[in-house]
Formats: structure tokens, C-alpha cells, sequence
């Protein structure tokens, strides 16, 4: 190899070489954190929350919990930190699917009252209003696209859900609704689309079972869609959803006084329908 060669040879291997040092020193590698320390604390004097509708705007529960420090090759991490407080019932761990979860941007604390722990119990946990319940709180961190999550210890109370009023004002007359009645239609149903002024039709009627409670088992057909009306033939009044046919409701969901059309599941056949005025949300089972 001649001299001219060796020189370019040379010269490459070593541009080569700072290259290769120069991109392992622009790496960022994470070391790791310290899982959060969450504590709590109340007016009660003891693990026995005692909430009520009297005082539905005091405080219930005031939680706070450490930083994490992400830890990085650069430092101690710059990048947004986001918090998950999640509230189970002990025994269930923490995989409840009906379990609340509450999203917590950097602050390190949050305040919950009398009604929003309650709203939490009765239409997310779905707990009775007649025992006492024990519940679990835990605060989970995480970085970008919910990466290196650290999980907290957990803290355990005692809480009795106290009565509310219906989420959505359920068919009928207040205070009881003993005369509510309540109907599905649409082409997804058997019947189609009710037309102004149509009788009754009872293949379409739910069964009340409760003041606040309907259920159905009825025929849907895939893709099509649907509502509830509290008097066939009359449009004037339905419930329905937020977003007209949603994907994301075709198993059931969040419903409303008047709304949108409510979008059957894919696959047609027999399906049993339950409408709950008290939580706010019906729930769409295939049989």
C-alpha cells in the first residue's frame, strides 16, 4: 500500500472512530427512580370515611405523594412527569375493569370531595349504598407514552356510598317514576324505525326492573343503529349518546337525555340490553 493510501486509509479510520465516540456520548440511557411515597389524609379519625350529601363539597380525602427523580445519564429527568391515582376495592388488586382512574399532569398532590369520591363508588365502582366497603388507593408515574412507570404504596379506607339523585332523569314522574316506561328502536331492531304516532309496540318495551333500572333481550342487526324513547311513537323525548353511531359505545357506554343514534355491534343476533338511569350508562351483552 502506498504512502497516499495509507494517509486516506488512516484519515477514514480515525473519522471513523470520533464519529462512533461522538454518537455513544450524544446516548441518554435511564438509571431508574424511586417508586412514589403516596399519603393521605381526612377529618376522620380513623380508616372510616364518612362522607354524605350534606357535606358533598368538603373534603375527603387530601392526597400527596414524593417525586419520583427519573434519573438519567444527563440528570434528573426535565421531561413532563404524569401521575394515575386509582381507586379499587381491596382484594380486587388493582384489575378491576370497572376501576376509577384519574389522570394527574406534575402536580404531586389532589383533593378529592365528599361527591366525586362518591360519584366514583356509585357509577364507576358500582358499590351499594347499604355496607361499608374497603377500598385501595394507589398513584402510578410514568413518562412519555406511559413509559418507565413506577408504582406507589397503597393505602386502604373504609367508604358507604351515599344515595343520589339518577345521573339521567329516568321516564316517568318524579319522585318515584312508578309509571316510567321505556322502548327501543331503529334498523337495528326487528321493528325499525318507529314513525310518529306508531302504537306500542311490545316486542320492543323493556322490562323495568327498578325506578331506575331497564332491561331487553332483542334481536340487533350488525352496523345498524338504534335508540330509547320513553313513549313509542314519540320523538319528542329519547336517550341516546353523545356521538352519533360511536365505535367506541357499541358494548355499551355513557348515555344522555336526547343525543345521537347509538350504533349496534358488528355481528348480528340476540343481545341483552340493560339501561341504568342511577349510573348514567347502559351495557350491551351479546347472548
Amino acid at each position: 500500500m502506498n504512502k497516499l493510501s495509507l494517509s486516506l486509509f488512516f484519515t477514514m479510520l480515525l473519522s471513523i472512530v470520533f464519529f462512533s465516540c461522538k454518537k455513544d456520548e450524544n446516548k441518554v440511557y435511564y438509571y431508574g427512580g424511586s417508586a412514589p411515597v403516596l399519603a393521605t389524609s381526612s377529618s376522620s379519625k380513623d380508616d372510616t370515611l364518612r362522607i354524605s350529601y350534606a357535606n358533598q363539597y368538603a373534603t375527603a380525602l387530601a392526597f400527596n405523594w414524593t417525586n419520583p427523580n427519573y434519573l438519567f445519564t444527563t440528570g434528573i429527568s426535565s421531561q413532563d412527569v404524569t401521575y394515575t391515582l386509582e381507586i379499587d376495592t381491596v382484594g380486587s388488586n388493582f384489575t378491576n375493569p370497572n376501576m376509577k382512574k384519574l389522570q394527574i399532569s406534575k402536580d404531586l398532590s389532589l383533593t378529592l370531595t365528599d361527591s366525586a369520591l362518591n360519584d366514583y363508588m356509585l357509577n364507576q365502582l358500582g358499590l351499594d349504598i347499604v355496607s361499608y366497603h374497603h377500598l385501595e388507593f394507589r398513584v402510578l408515574s410514568n413518562l412519555i407514552n406511559s413509559s418507565a412507570t413506577l408504582i406507589s404504596n397503597k393505602i386502604a379506607y373504609l367508604a358507604k356510598p351515599y344515595p343520589i339523585p339518577p345521573k339521567v332523569t329516568p321516564p316517568g314522574t318524579a319522585p318515584a317514576y312508578a309509571d316510567g316506561k321505556l322502548y327501543i328502536t331503529g334498523s337495528a331492531t326487528p321493528g325499525n324505525w318507529m314513525a310518529g304516532g306508531d302504537p306500542e309496540l311490545l316486542t320492543q318495551k323493556f322490562t323495568k326492573l327498578s325506578s331506575t333500572l331497564y332491561e331487553i333481550t332483542v334481536n340487533l342487526t350488525g352496523g345498524n343503529s338504534y335508540t330509547f324513547v320513553p313513549v313509542y311513537g314519540n320523538w319528542d323525548n329519547k336517550y341516546s349518546i353523545a356521538t352519533k353511531n360511536d365505535p367506541n359505545e357499541v358494548n355499551g357506554g355513557d348515555f344522555q337525555f336526547q343525543g345521537q343514534d347509538i350504533l349496534a355491534p358488528a355481528v348480528s343476533g340476540s343481545y341483552k340490553i340493560q339501561v341504568d338511569f342511577q349510573r348514567g350508562k347502559f351495557i350491551v351483552t351479546k347472548l
